[in-house]
């Protein structure tokens, strides 16, 4: 038995398990609607319940901060860049 394994969108999965988190219908249900195995469903149900956490947990704005840094740093080197610009063009006379 050499079949393919299926592989499903990130889409697709986030769907299931949504209809899986709501409750309207059973892991059987679902099984039938969708054709996948319910170990499957439940596994992507567990995933999106651990992944909200996240979600509001403040990550993203923690990796915002951190650009903003990077972005400080960069002006920081632009203007340097500038004032040695602007002594070497003295210095050659231009």
């Amino acid at each position: 038995m050499t079949g393919k394994r299926k592989r499903y969108s990130a889409d697709f999965k986030a769907k299931v398990a949504l209809e899986a988190i709501r409750g309207e219908l059973t892991i059987s249900q679902l099984v039938a609607k969708h054709g996948v195995h319910q170990t499957v469903i439940n596994a992507w149900k567990k995933q999106a319940m651990d992944g909200l956490a996240s979600v509001f947990s403040g990550k993203a704005e923690a990796v915002e901060t951190g650009h903003a840094g990077e972005v400080e740093k960069l002006h920081a080197m632009i203007g340097q860049l500038v004032v040695e610009r602007d002594f070497l063009r003295k210095a050659s006379g231009r």
